[in-house]
């Protein structure tokens, strides 16, 4: 198998990768020049709160809402009140560094002081870049759907640890000439992802199933283009509130946005 890339002349500007793009991805182009491709927009400024205070809603029966989490039907993890009147839905790649600072500085805030109170829902949507991100998607899906944001934010925690140990990789991968539905088992083995999710709940035959499955790849990579064709997702993260793109990409920015709701 052969593997092709095309340069992406805009740093700010998040690669797209259809489903074939997506398995032809260059994977012994270093992970360096794919973190650039991690886009941040400019932060539009919030101005102060404008709909009233929406009243908070009580959580099932001897739950919390961040314990209430489904699949949605775009394929991406919903936590909390399904019914919320605030839908708040991040496009986010996990080998974006940009989409790690949202996930230490922003996520907990959403979690913990909208989510909780049921008038916000949040929804993470896997914008696939690369073959180490796809992987990496794969496995966090692995799991049970309460377990998808826990594995997240253990994937965001670990970012530089988790780069340190694909970047020699990608050579070897490529030499290898591995048809498409083993270049993910093989990320996972060589680049220490299986260990790494091991240790946090996903047994290895588990996980190893989970990455032969090349559905699972295709259908992020067809999530990423229609994300990209019917919201203009351009570079991650990417925030929609109710449906809309708010042009922000950070919490200082997209907290007043929820504030404005009547999230507060």
């Amino acid at each position: 198998m052969s593997f092709t890339s095309e340069a992406n002349p805009d740093p700010m500007q998040t690669k797209l990768f259809t489903p074939a793009r997506l398995l032809l991805a260059l994977i012994a182009l270093p992970l360096a020049l794919g973190l650039s491709a991690c886009g941040k927009k400019d932060d539009a400024a919030g101005a102060g709160p404008v709909g009233a205070p929406l009243n908070a809603v009580a959580p099932p029966a001897g739950k919390a809402w961040a314990d209430v989490v489904s699949v949605t039907p775009e394929g991406g993890y919903v936590m909390g009140n399904p019914n919320a009147p605030i839908k708040v839905v991040e496009f986010g790649s996990l080998t974006c560094p940009h989409c790690a600072e949202f996930e230490e500085k922003g996520f907990p805030h959403v979690r913990d002081e909208y989510v909780a109170k049921g008038t916000v829902s949040f929804e993470f949507r896997n914008f696939v870049r690369d073959p180490y991100d796809t992987t990496m998607a794969m496995l966090t899906h692995c799991g049970t759907p309460e377990s998808f944001f826990a594995l997240t934010e253990q994937v965001y925690s670990n970012q530089k640890a988790i780069f340190d140990q694909l970047q020699p990789i990608g050579a070897q991968l490529q030499a290898a000439n591995l048809p498409q539905d083993k270049i993910f088992a093989a990320i996972g083995e060589r680049g220490g992802l299986i260990d790494f999710f091991a240790a946090r709940g996903i047994a290895k035959d588990q996980a190893a199933q989970c990455l032969a499955n090349s559905a699972t790849a295709t259908k992020l990579a067809d999530a990423t283009s229609k994300a990209t064709d019917a919201y203009n997702v351009t570079g991650t993260p990417t925030f929609l509130v109710n449906g809309k793109n708010v042009e922000v990409a950070t919490w200082d920015a997209l907290e007043p946005i929820l504030k404005q709701a009547g999230a507060r």
